[in-house]
């Protein structure tokens, strides 16, 4: 349990990453930063599998389809559906309701031997942080939203596209345990880069305004960087979790992600949080806490 939480942090804490990297590069969209980042990934999985090939097993038929579905549900659909969701209903809404994703993990992936009771303390203190942070958020959907009621449909759709992902991958990784993490991630890569060709095509910006903005060196050298640690390392940290926890710990886990997106975002902004910021982590803190006590 004990490295299976630490990769379960270790993951949050890339994942973390991709909050503030849109933050120091200007011009593009958050589906062209998205969009690099996975491209990045497919690259370096590719990479990584055509080095191994000799001493790597292939994937099946069967592995490949699974890979290419948890995928679509993890990565390239689901950031899709958010930004659709964005676009329509603002910012606000949908944050919010994908906030709630460690909440559903936790709740549908309880182990039979664990009592509702033992979850109950820390899923109020996530709660409660989520509020918190909720009300600290500026700016959102407010009046003007072009679709707010497609916009909802959308994020619910997004929401349910990874708390299903949490949820099945962790079965497939603790059914297929001869599957190394890192193939796995391997795996998921080249089907998410494909992935990312897509989500580029339908909601990314042209080639020529890509290759015209200053910025383009740094835009490279981010989605490289968000590719390989908040993609790449951070599937495999995830799958080590994902096999050695229960789904429900792990949704707890999901947390630490907005925590340390909000440390980055301190740091990088140069200051302080608020008090009800400042609150608001340290209950996302103790409800990990709280939640690993619960399944020793």
């Amino acid at each position: 349990m004990f490295g299976g939480v630490l990769a379960g942090l270790a993951a949050g804490a890339l994942w973390g990453l991709v909050f503030v990297s849109p933050r120091m590069v200007r011009g593009f969209s958050p589906v062209d930063l998205t969009a690099g980042r996975f491209l990045a990934y497919g690259v370096v999985a590719a990479a990584v599998l055509l080095w191994r090939a000799r001493s790597r097993p292939a994937p099946t038929a069967q592995q490949a389809l699974a890979a290419a579905g948890l995928s679509v549900l993890g990565f390239s659909g689901y950031y899709l559906l958010l930004v659709l969701a964005i676009r329509d209903a603002g910012t606000e809404v949908p944050t919010l309701l994908i906030g709630t994703i460690p909440i559903w993990v936790m709740l549908l992936g309880k182990p039979g031997s664990l009592r509702w009771a033992a979850l109950v303390p820390g899923l109020l203190l996530t709660l409660v942080g989520l509020g918190l942070m909720m009300g600290t958020a500026h700016g959102g959907s407010g009046a003007g939203v072009p679709h707010p009621t497609r916009g909802i449909v959308l994020a619910l759709a997004a929401t349910a596209c990874w708390t299903a992902f949490a949820l099945l991958n962790a079965g497939w990784l603790k059914r297929h345990r001869e599957v190394k993490a890192t193939d796995w991630a391997n795996w998921l890569g080249v089907a998410t880069g494909a992935g990312a060709l897509l989500l580029w095509g339908v909601a990314g910006s042209p080639a020529a305004v890509l290759a015209a903005q200053p910025d383009l060196g740094l835009f490279v050298a981010l989605a490289v960087a968000t590719g390989l640690g908040s993609a790449w390392l951070a599937t495999i940290l995830w799958s080590i979790a994902s096999r050695r926890l229960p789904a429900s710990l792990c949704g707890q886990l999901i947390v630490s992600e907005t925590l340390f997106a909000l440390l980055y975002s301190f740091a990088w902004d140069g200051r302080w949080p608020t008090w009800l910021q400042f609150t608001a982590c340290v209950l996302f803190t103790l409800g990990i806490l709280v939640s690993i006590k619960a399944h020793r």
